[in-house]
C-alpha cells in the first residue's frame, strides 16, 4: 500500500507517537478496531432485522383463529376432487 495523503501519514505517525509504536502497527490496531466496530455493527443489525420478523410472525401466529396452523393441510377449503369450495 502507497498512501500518498499526508494528513492520514501525518494522524498515522502523532498516533503512533502517543501508542508508543510503529506507524503500521499504529494503523494496523487502527483498522482492526474499525473493522471489529463494522461487524459488530452488521451483526447487530441483522439481529434486529431477525427479531423484527420473528415479532411479526408472532403477531400473525396469534390473529390466526383457533385451530389455524401452519401444519394443517387446508382441506376444508376444497372438495374431493381438489377444487376450491
Amino acid at each position: 500500500m502507497n498512501i500518498k495523503d499526508e494528513a492520514l501519514i501525518a494522524d498515522a505517525k502523532a498516533l503512533a507517537d502517543l501508542l508508543g509504536t510503529s506507524t503500521t502497527a499504529a494503523l494496523r490496531e487502527a483498522v482492526q478496531a474499525r473493522l471489529a466496530a463494522e461487524r459488530a455493527a452488521r451483526d447487530d443489525k441483522v439481529r434486529r432485522k431477525y427479531e423484527a420478523l420473528m415479532a411479526i410472525g408472532r403477531r400473525v401466529r396469534e390473529s390466526l383463529p383457533p385451530g389455524a396452523s401452519s401444519s394443517s393441510d387446508h382441506s376444508d377449503l376444497y372438495d374431493e376432487n381438489g377444487l376450491p369450495k
